[in-house]
């Protein structure tokens, strides 16, 4: 029978075996071939894919104490991840071995990999210190050196692109989309794991691909050629935020302070598409080829409805007096009192329908815009300031409650109801 070599397997499988009787490790090893034999196929049939080695020998530890058996089941596999679960999951069909009732369990599937690089870690802390123990004036030279090796080692090759990108790509539901592979590793330095890079100004197919299924955050440079990488990426892809280093600066040096905060001040692709369009209308300024087309697909993320066109009523003082102010009921109070409670330190900004139900969570930065979209909003509760901006655009999208932590109007001024912490 094969058996494969420890160094080539990818995962490996952890379960325990609890059985209502006596039995020894060959009934153990037998019971697995034989209930799982035909269960899932000729792909993944345990015998063959122990021959072709990837599937690796099956250790069984078994003890047994007062008539019942007890053990662990190790099985190593450099099958992807998706089949060897559904191995894992095949174990756990297994109720008798021989005469006897049988439960098997899976703890968890090792991904070997994360142990090979902690080891890697672990090992070149050994080194360094021992190093900079001998040669004192070199040790922040090694420091670096170390942490740049351990960073080029997660740097995977993603997509029929090969584009370099960080290790979380698949498992994220949001990816940051960047011009090089030096901006990849810079995220990557300061934690960000989610990045990818398009290797250019041309946005490849993996991009685009990506843009059907995941949240795209484009974060470019704070250049001319992040505002054009900004247009291509609205051109031809579904683009959700854009995200931009200070200007004159490039993502690939900024530092980890610089990096949160472009990605928190993210705006929306549809705000970002008006930007570019004043930066395109500036003296000097040499637009490419290509029209922008393309609509943003911010309701992607916002979850908001969009089916009814933004009021275009006017917002003059005889407007207010024609459409009195609404009363706040003890329900409304309690409610908004606890929605902003939740939103302190988030910077984030909850919509709410008449019925007071959640229909969408947006930053702080993203909130007038997005009321600018939407003409069925009852209240708006956030984690900031009321100003001008934020009252005027939400008297144009019929609010009856501006919901915030402190405010700059006074309540006559407007028709929306202005609230704080002080009100609740």
């Amino acid at each position: 029978m094969g058996k494969i070599a420890p160094v080539s397997a990818k995962y490996i499988v952890h379960a325990t075996i609890e059985i209502d009787g006596v039995v020894e490790r060959p009934d153990v090893i037998g019971a697995i071939f034989g209930q799982t034999e035909g269960l899932l196929g000729a792909d993944l049939e345990l015998r063959e894919l122990q021959r072709s080695g990837r599937i690796g020998r099956i250790e069984v530890d078994v003890d047994t104490r007062s008539g019942k058996t007890k053990g662990n089941i190790i099985i190593p596999s450099s099958l992807d991840k998706a089949e060897t679960s559904i191995i894992g999951a095949a174990l756990e069909v297994i109720q008798r071995i021989g005469p006897c009732n049988a439960k098997i369990k899976v703890g968890n599937i090792e991904d070997v990999r994360v142990s090979k690089r902690k080891f890697v870690i672990e090992r070149a802390k050994e080194l360094l210190k021992q190093m900079t123990d001998k040669l004192m004036p070199d040790s922040q030279e090694l420091a670096d050196e170390v942490s740049e090796s351990v960073r080029v080692m997660e740097i995977q090759s993603y997509g029929k692109d090969r584009l370099p990108a960080g290790p979380n790509i698949d498992d994220s539901d949001e990816i940051l989309v960047v011009e090089g592979r030096a901006d990849v590793i810079n995220l990557l330095k300061h934690g960000i794991k989610n990045a990818i890079a398009m290797n250019g100004t041309s946005v490849p197919e993996t991009i685009k691909e990506l843009g059907n299924k995941k949240i795209i955050t484009a974060f470019v440079d704070g250049d001319r050629g992040g505002n054009l990488i900004i247009k291509e990426l609205i051109n031809v892809t579904e683009l959700d935020y854009v995200a931009k280093a200070p200007d004159g600066k490039e993502v690939e040096e900024i530092t980890k302070k610089e990096i949160h905060k472009a990605i928190r001040g993210r705006v929306a692709a549809e705000q970002a598409k008006l930007d570019l369009s004043r930066e395109l209308e500036k003296p000097g300024f040499r637009p490419a080829s290509r029209p922008m087309t393309k609509t943003s697909s911010y309701t992607r993320t916002s979850n908001i409805s969009q089916s009814r066109p933004v009021s275009t009523q006017s917002t003059t003082r005889r407007y207010f007096s024609s459409k009195p102010k609404k009363n706040l009921t003890t329900e409304e109070k309690a409610k908004f009192n606890a929605m902003l409670e939740e939103l302190i330190g988030t910077r984030g900004a909850y919509i709410l329908d008449d019925k007071l139900t959640i229909l969408g969570k947006v930053p702080l930065t993203e909130l007038p815009s997005t009321l600018k979209g939407l003409s069925s909003v009852y209240a708006v509760v956030f984690d900031g300031q009321i100003d001008k901006v934020l009252t005027e655009t939400a008297e144009k999208a019929n609010v009856s409650f501006l919901v915030g932590m402190d405010s700059s109007i006074k309540p006559n001024d407007t028709r929306v109801n202005i609230l704080t912490v002080n009100d609740l």
